[in-house]
């Protein structure tokens, strides 16, 4: 997992930053970006892709990474992603975490290959939470994050269920869409929300 980070190493990098995303193709809510650069190599928590993680191994692992690395985290809501697309919103999302970090980054390590057009060194990863300590810490502060604001949506709007599957398209989810019609922090220009809105 420090592949990455070490070539950036022998290459004279000295501020390395890991990047990734969470929320990008939810029907609600924001696209939410992570920044890391790490502080320590070796963390008593499993540090890997979010996604396969427990929501309790991700919340432990997030105050670990909080403590020890130093954090920026970028958060585009809804009603921006229907202006500019979510693809541009996710880039929006991902420069606000790189810029919010208060230093000049030598290398970006970017999960998958989403171009910042940043003017710092880039390298793009497939699978990049999977492969790279720095990215696999981006998706985990990305993803807490992004659950925990899922979480006070769900306060505001509890008919959606949003602390069940986060905004996410599952049968549930859209079943509820279908039946009251989006809230104010659906995606409208998701096509199974403008669907449900028909509805």
């Amino acid at each position: 997992m420090l592949y990455y980070e070490k070539k950036a190493k022998r290459k004279g990098f000295k501020f390395i930053v890991g990047i990734d995303e969470a929320g990008r193709g939810s029907l609600a809510g924001p696209v939410v970006a992570a920044s890391v650069i790490l502080g320590k190599r070796v963390f008593k928590e499993r540090i890997d892709d979010s996604k396969k993680l427990s929501s309790c191994m991700r919340e432990r692992a997030f105050f670990e990474i909080m403590r020890n690395c130093l954090v920026s985290v970028g958060v585009v809501n809804n009603r921006q992603i229907d202006r500019v697309n979510i693809l541009n919103a996710t880039r929006q999302a991902m420069k606000q975490a790189v810029l919010g970090l208060g230093i000049k980054p030598d290398c970006l390590l970017v999960d998958g290959n989403m171009d910042m057009y940043l003017p710092y060194h880039s390298v793009y990863i497939i699978r990049g939470d999977s492969r790279s300590l720095s990215v696999a810490a981006a998706s985990i502060i990305a993803k807490v994050t992004r659950d925990h604001i899922m979480l006070e949506l769900d306060k505001k709007y509890p008919r959606y269920e949003f602390s069940r599957h986060k905004g996410y398209g599952t049968f549930r989810h859209v079943s509820l869409l279908k039946k009251f019609g989006p809230s104010p922090v659906h995606r409208m220009s998701f096509a199974p929300v403008r669907a449900g809105n028909i509805a």
